[in-house]
């Protein structure tokens, strides 16, 4: 039999992590071993108020269990709150390995009426969030040699959902920083993914969920827990983990259409093609998508010339 995967030693900040799917991610890493900080300021759904009972009950259940924790119930809305998450990992124990940004709020507004504070509140807790607490823990993953980044992103970040731009917003952008940390982070053995999860949580108040399979948080930690553990083998991807199902999703292109001049009719002519699926390509941003997309277009365009 093959021993479990431990996180013996390591110490995890895991923010959002009171309730919902941060707790269920706390509770597995701290049963196989690792030291974690509880983040949660306890707000209401929307991201209104604040509970410090939220962390300091989470961390309580998970020492109950045998684990080690404990509670920080800083905001990660602010790059002092950011910083106040990652020092109290480092206070305790004077480490940070493992970072996994899941906080959240969620509220649904129309595009067309949206207000700019309605839109900040969630930007600034999801994608600004991700920003605060990833910053200073990069810092000191760096000098360590060693980090893993899991930040949260969503299906609503790719395909998306009416009412929802703040939300959508945010989890696209994660993409992006994800991979900034992954690709600074790479010299220094420091993995960043994503998690795209899908349960039943919270968040799910007001929708009918009366058809939906088995979706309980717990489904989705130990995909998580492998993209925080060091025998991670990839970096700068998304995993989709949604009512059982694992997936990878990412970024294609079509081939694509070369012309050496353009106008607005010769671009309805090529839709079509410009559109076209078959013989596309797929960059990896962890190993060189960036340079081996712009490799691509030049070359189509010297071998059509």
């Amino acid at each position: 039999m093959i021993a479990p995967r431990r996180f013996d030693g390591r110490v995890a900040v895991i923010t959002g992590a009171g309730r919902g799917l941060g707790f269920e991610y706390a509770r597995l890493l701290a049963a196989l071993g690792a030291r974690v900080v509880i983040n949660d300021n306890g707000s209401a759904l929307d991201g209104a108020g604040g509970n410090a009972d939220v962390a300091r009950q989470a961390a309580e259940a998970i020492v109950a269990e045998g684990g080690e924790a404990i509670a920080c119930a800083a905001s990660v809305a602010t790059s002092a709150g950011g910083r106040e998450i990652v020092e109290t990992a480092l206070d305790a124990w004077g480490r940070i390995d493992v970072l996994i940004h899941n906080a959240g709020n969620t509220r649904f507004d129309e595009f067309a009426t949206i207000t700019d504070e309605a839109f900040r509140s969630v930007v600034d807790v999801h994608l600004l969030g991700a920003f605060h607490v990833s910053r200073p823990a990069f810092a000191h993953m760096v000098r360590a040699g060693y980090g893993r980044v899991v930040l949260t992103g969503s299906i609503g970040g790719l395909y998306t959902m009416p009412q929802t731009a703040g939300y959508a917003v945010s989890k696209a952008g994660m993409i992006g920083l994800s991979n900034v940390i992954a690709l600074e982070g790479a010299a220094h053995g420091i993995k960043s993914n994503l998690i795209l999860p899908g349960a039943v949580t919270r968040m799910a108040e007001g929708l009918d969920i009366t058809q939906y399979p088995p979706m309980a948080p717990d489904m989705v930690a130990p995909v998580v827990g492998y993209l925080a553990h060091e025998d991670c083998a990839v970096s700068a991807e998304m995993f989709v983990a949604m009512a059982g199902r694992v997936a990878r999703a990412y970024v294609a292109e079509t081939r694509g259409v070369y012309r050496p001049d353009w106008s607005i009719d010769a671009v309805a002519q090529e839709l079509g093609a410009i559109r076209d699926p078959a013989a596309g390509h797929v960059f990896h941003p962890a190993e060189g998508g960036f340079f081996e997309h712009m490799a691509k277009s030049f070359a189509m365009a010297r071998a059509e010339a």
